[in-house]
């Protein structure tokens, strides 16, 4: 079942690559602030690159300015998810997390076969608005759409 409003986000360790490799657990990652958490199924797929992405790259300064971080995860390795940052020019602050293994995307019951296209479990495409490790808001994606989960979709309906 995928997590709801109101849920508390599962402990899970996922990994970055800051001055290194780094494994951080999701309690002490959205403990204590507010967040938005998006999911693409893929660094350097198509709608993901074009357009779900790029939208947080623009809006980045607008969750900031409201006191929230952004953080951007996939079922891809660190390294790819720094590559993919690099290509797309995302800003410092923007944190690029690694879930490699799918741990935290089953956790959330957001988990999606992506086989036919070669691709094995994925994320599904979702935003969390998380305050203080606890889900606000859930903006989460059909199979194939991209409506809810954008920056600007996300910036327009967060909770007051």
């Amino acid at each position: 079942m995928p997590i709801n409003v109101g849920d508390r986000i599962p402990e899970v360790t996922l990994k970055r690559l800051r001055e290194g490799l780094e494994t951080i657990d999701t309690h002490a990652l959205f403990d204590g602030r507010k967040a938005v958490l998006f999911a693409v199924p893929g660094a350097f797929t198509p709608t993901c690159s074009a357009r779900h992405l790029p939208g947080y790259v623009e809006h980045f300064e607008d969750f900031r300015n409201r006191g929230i971080e952004v953080f951007c995860m996939a079922v891809n390795d660190p390294f790819v998810m720094q590559a993919w940052a690099k290509s797309q020019s995302v800003p410092d602050g923007l944190q690029m997390l690694s879930d490699g293994n799918g741990d935290f995307t089953r956790a959330l019951g957001l988990e999606m076969d992506a086989s036919a296209s070669g691709m094995g479990t994925r994320s599904r495409r979702f935003a969390l608005y998380i305050e203080n490790g606890v889900v606000r808001a859930a903006y989460i994606e059909q199979p194939g759409q991209f409506e809810v989960s954008g920056a600007e979709h996300v910036l327009a309906h967060l909770p007051a």
